[in-house]
């Protein structure tokens, strides 16, 4: 018996219809939107369930469903999605969102359904569903799904971790829930919090009562473009920043569907609640930046760092600027890296640092290093000021990943500098376009292996002193 994400909520069924806006209506001051294409997508729970399936596993819904055209068409887009659907009878009609767009603007919403009627019984398959659940994601969109009786019980004898993105109309999460994910906005609402003072402040205090209020494990507080703020029981709140800025918004819409599945999704592979949140601040960082649900049937595009060096160098020569790089290691990041970059920067229009991977390190370095992966080495290196692009290399040297840039500074410091140094390897390659191989100052007595060395040392004094 197979062990699927379930996530319990209210579906919706959504219809983007996108056109292009020339004129105003004669017969009143409105823009008149002339059609060009309509999508029709699972909303609400049915969005949460349709990201999560995305993530390549296993789903299930458990929703309410109404027994006419929109309620056949939603049923049809989930199962279509490859989720497995166990309706809940729902009296009524199903409730639609249709957003009419254009210039990547939602110019109007038009709600149907009506008010929303109180569903009937669960059958006995969604109890056993959730008895045997990975983990379960409640999606509550506030018409009243959650607030059935046997369904609560059953969540809240739920063994799986529960993860609840709630809603200012809907119910209070079942105690011992894993997580509440609310946005701000929304946290102000269920607790009544004015939110005066800083948004972090209002995050902490209002995300701590709702914690204490609900009797759950952790509220984590979405934040938009500045993340999220987790409320546990420890006494400081864990800040969880995106790992970039998205420059430019489309649509929002379902980012915090994004960010409360692949929440459950880790907690569901044995994530702690603050791995959990980390992971779902990037998920839904990328939703957002890749269209969100508009962006849904669209492959986001995900340049490699050696693309994204390449396109950088080529706009900087084609504006006539001066392209710098340098190159090493750069295993443990020291004050005396920090001067050459500084330094190298200062000679041109942009820097690229040629990075040596892991395997290159190995051979050149032995089989002790690099301490630190890459990955690491490489986001430390972007994350500063001087350094506009990185490139990792695999080779034992930067010959290749040189060639392909063909930069007009070649840049290096430490043994290379001073009278009667050997002259670098590269630069006879360098020279063969026209480049510049230079040398910059350095900081004496910085240097990875020596810091290396000295943390040994250190260590075995205290190993020693302890004897």
């Amino acid at each position: 018996m197979t062990r699927p994400l379930v996530v319990v909520g209210d579906a919706l069924l959504d219809r983007d219809v996108t056109g292009v806006v020339g004129r105003v209506a004669p017969d009143a001051p409105v823009p008149v939107l002339d059609e060009r294409s309509a999508a029709e997508r699972p909303g609400g729970a049915g969005l949460a369930a349709l990201l999560a399936a995305a993530q390549e596993t296993e789903v299930a819904l458990v929703t309410g469903l109404a027994d006419d055209a929109g309620g056949a068409r939603l049923a049809e887009l989930v199962t279509a999605a490859g989720i497995e659907l166990y309706p809940i009878r729902l009296p009524g009609a199903t409730a639609e969102k249709i957003r009419l767009r254009a210039g990547g603007q939602t110019l109007l919403r038009l709600d149907r359904g009506g008010d929303p009627q109180p569903p009937g019984e669960p059958p006995e398959a969604v109890l056993e569903l959730l008895s045997r659940a990975r983990a379960v994601l409640v999606s509550d969109y506030g018409r009243g799904l959650l607030r059935q009786p046997t369904l609560r019980a059953a969540l809240a004898g739920a063994t799986a971790p529960v993860v609840w993105d709630p809603h200012p109309r809907g119910a209070a999460a079942v105690p011992g829930a894993r997580l509440a994910t609310p946005n701000l906005a929304e946290l102000r609402q269920l607790t009544g919090d004015a939110g005066t003072g800083p948004a972090l402040s209002t995050a902490t205090r209002a995300g701590q009562e709702l914690r204490r209020r609900w009797r759950i494990g952790a509220v984590a507080v979405t934040t938009g473009p500045d993340g999220a703020v987790l409320c546990h029981s420890g006494t400081a709140p864990l800040v969880v920043p995106p790992p970039s800025t998205v420059a430019h918004v489309e649509d929002t819409c379902g980012a915090g569907d994004r960010f409360a599945a692949t929440a459950a999704l880790a907690l569901a592979d044995g994530a702690s609640v603050a791995e959990a949140v980390q992971a779902a601040v990037g998920a839904a960082s990328a939703y957002v930046a890749a269209g969100g649900a508009a962006g849904l049937h669209r492959a986001p595009e995900q340049p490699s760092p050696r693309a994204a060096g390449e396109e950088l160098v080529a706009k900087v020569r084609a504006d006539g600027g001066t392209v710098v790089a340098t190159g090493g290691c750069f295993d443990i990041l020291h004050a005396g890296h920090l001067a050459t970059l500084q330094a190298a920067r200062r000679l041109g229009d942009c820097l690229v640092v040629c990075l040596n991977s892991d395997r290159s390190v190995r051979g050149l370095k032995g089989p002790e290093r690099p301490v630190n992966p890459e990955q690491d080495r490489a986001r430390l290196l972007a994350a500063l000021d001087c350094v506009d692009a990185v490139v990792v290399f695999d080779e034992p040297t930067p010959h290749q990943v040189l060639a392909r840039l063909r930069p007009d500074v070649w840049v290096k410091g430490g043994d290379y500098a001073g009278d009667g140094a050997p002259e670098l390897p590269e630069a006879e390659l360098v020279r063969r376009w026209g480049g510049r191989v230079v040398t910059v100052p350095f900081l004496a007595g910085r240097s990875t292996t020596g810091t290396i060395s000295a943390a040994r040392q250190r260590g075995l004094h205290l190993v020693k002193g302890a004897v």
